[in-house]
């Protein structure tokens, strides 16, 4: 039993440090927090868009988080090292959180949705899917879901795995409305995918391999002891 209050313990202290850390940093654009323990030191990596605002000017911010987060937190000597986002178009977590400023600045949820996703499919992804939920319509109004998928996009399975999935919960005046992001990024194999060109390529390669060795057997000179059509008349 000690052990498991040890496990849920952990597991809160992280959530605390996430949590805190994805509010204090929303200006910088948060795409995902990892947190590794290691026996000198608290290694917390931070996926950002903008790492210039979680560095500050001459590491003054970053200073200050490391002190919070000793200080009220618990961590033990924690090191913070930021790491930019490289495709923020393609990061679902991203995505989902400028679809949601759109929808609480303009309040158009159909069209932040359709650009969204014409934008991800423009950056190369392989498929792609944006669930709104929530009073998309106005206050008053029921809540409704929209939906809008693109290109190849798995639903279910082990292989759910290959899809990255990111959440934001938008606040406008009517009422919360959540976006959840479904990515397949650009390079993603699927084992159950079969590649028709590839098979034919292959086919084809076969077949002249076939034919090649067929020539070589016809054109064959007869062996020891063996006699040609020629000699074979004048015995």
């Amino acid at each position: 039993m000690a052990s498991e209050r040890k496990f849920i313990k952990k597991a809160l202290g992280e959530f605390r440090v996430k949590a805190f850390l994805e509010e204090e940093l929303e200006k910088a654009g948060v795409s995902r927090i990892e947190i590794q323990k290691t026996p000198v030191a608290t290694r917390i990596t931070l996926h950002v868009r903008r790492p210039g605002i979680v560095v500050g000017k001459k590491g003054k911010a970053i200073k200050e988080l490391c002190e919070v987060l000793e200080k009220h937190f618990g961590v033990d000597n924690p090191q913070l090292e930021v790491v930019e986002v490289p495709r923020p178009d393609l990061d679902p977590k991203l995505v989902a959180e400028k679809i949601a400023r759109q929808i609480e600045i303009r309040g158009n949820v159909k069209q932040a949705m359709a650009f969204a996703l014409k934008e991800i499919m423009g950056g190369g992804a392989i498929g792609a899917e944006i669930r709104v939920a929530g009073k998309v319509i106005g206050k008053g109004a029921k809540a409704k879901v929209l939906k809008v998928r693109s290109g190849y996009l798995k639903k279910s399975g082990e292989i759910m795995r290959l899809v990255q999935k990111g959440h934001f919960t938008a606040y406008p005046r009517a009422g919360a409305i959540g976006i959840t992001v479904k990515i397949v990024q650009p390079g993603t194999v699927f084992p159950d995918r079969i590649d028709v060109s590839q098979i034919q390529s292959a086919g084809a390669a076969a077949a002249a391999a076939q034919a090649d060795v067929s020539g070589e057997a016809a054109g064959e000179k007869p062996g020891a002891g063996e006699k040609t059509g020629a000699e074979a008349k004048g015995a």
